[in-house]
Formats: structure tokens, C-alpha cells, sequence
């Protein structure tokens, strides 16, 4: 087992194919966050403040429960945590995810896909639902469509 799994939310399939690549890239075992029930188009609707994306983001405390937890976190050193920009920051899947799992002295990548926002406090707002000693690096907005070539370089970059 590596020592490094790519761990990724992804509700339109966008940040699936990032995160594959980036498993692939860097030699990183794969694990994708699902959601109990999956988000439709009508769910995803930003634009509808009653849709459950909104209603979501909206509260701080919202956890949607996730399909299973079954993730090894344990096995590895260093997580790479995918997921797309809602509303500025992490959705609140990813909260729940890092809630479900014993954290404690892991190195947490972020990257995050995003149409046109920047991760902003995203690394923040997620060290309140991880135990003390994990270490966050701060995240970066990855392009879909990144060559593998730019990633094998930002991973360098990161030191890891």
C-alpha cells in the first residue's frame, strides 16, 4: 500500500478526473468521498437557494452522511483532499469526511477545482474538524485538465 491515497469529493465528475490523475501522477492510492444519497442537477442549482447545495452551505453545521467509511486513513501518511469550490470554500461532505477519520499527524494536501472562485479560507475553516496535529498545506485551485507534468511539478513543490 502507498503511503499516499488522493482522497476526493466530486459531485459532477470534474474533480474525479483531476483526482485520477493525480493518483496516477503521484503514485497515490485512490479513494473517492461518496454521499449517502448522491446530488442530482436540481441538488447542485446554486442559483436556487432552496436546492440542497445551498441549504447545505448555508448551514455551518450541516454534515450529509457518506455512503460508507471505509477508508485505511490510517495506512497512509499523507492525504490528498480533492474536492470542487461551493460557495468559496469546502462543501460540508468534506467536513463529514475528515470527522468520520482519525486524522492525528497526517500531512493534508488540498486541491480543490473551482468555474471561477479561489480557495480562499477553505484550509482554515477544515482544520476545526481534524485533530490538532494533522498538518494542512495550503491549498491550491487545480485545472481540470492539468498535464501531468504541471502536477508532478506542484507536488515537488510541496516538499512532501
Amino acid at each position: 500500500m502507498s503511503k499516499k491515497l488522493v482522497a476526493y469529493f466530486s459531485a459532477s465528475g470534474v474533480t474525479r478526473k483531476l483526482a485520477e490523475v493525480l493518483a496516477e501522477t503521484s503514485g497515490a492510492d485512490l479513494y473517492e468521498i461518496k454521499p449517502l444519497v448522491e446530488y442530482t442537477k436540481e441538488d447542485l442549482n446554486w442559483r436556487d437557494d432552496n436546492s440542497r447545495s445551498s441549504v447545505e452551505m448555508k448551514d455551518k453545521s450541516s454534515r450529509p452522511a457518506l455512503a460508507d467509511t471505509d477508508a485505511n486513513i490510517a495506512g497512509y501518511d499523507t492525504v490528498f483532499l480533492g474536492f470542487p469550490i461551493w460557495w468559496h470554500i469546502a462543501p460540508t461532505i468534506i467536513n463529514t469526511f475528515l470527522e468520520s477519520y482519525n486524522f492525528a499527524g497526517k500531512t493534508i494536501v488540498t486541491f480543490a477545482t473551482s468555474g471561477s472562485s479561489g480557495i480562499g479560507d477553505t484550509v482554515t475553516q477544515l482544520k476545526n474538524s481534524v485533530d490538532a496535529t494533522a498538518v494542512f498545506t495550503q491549498g491550491s485551485i487545480l485545472k481540470p485538465n492539468q498535464s501531468k507534468e504541471n502536477l508532478t511539478e506542484w507536488i515537488s513543490s510541496l516538499g512532501l
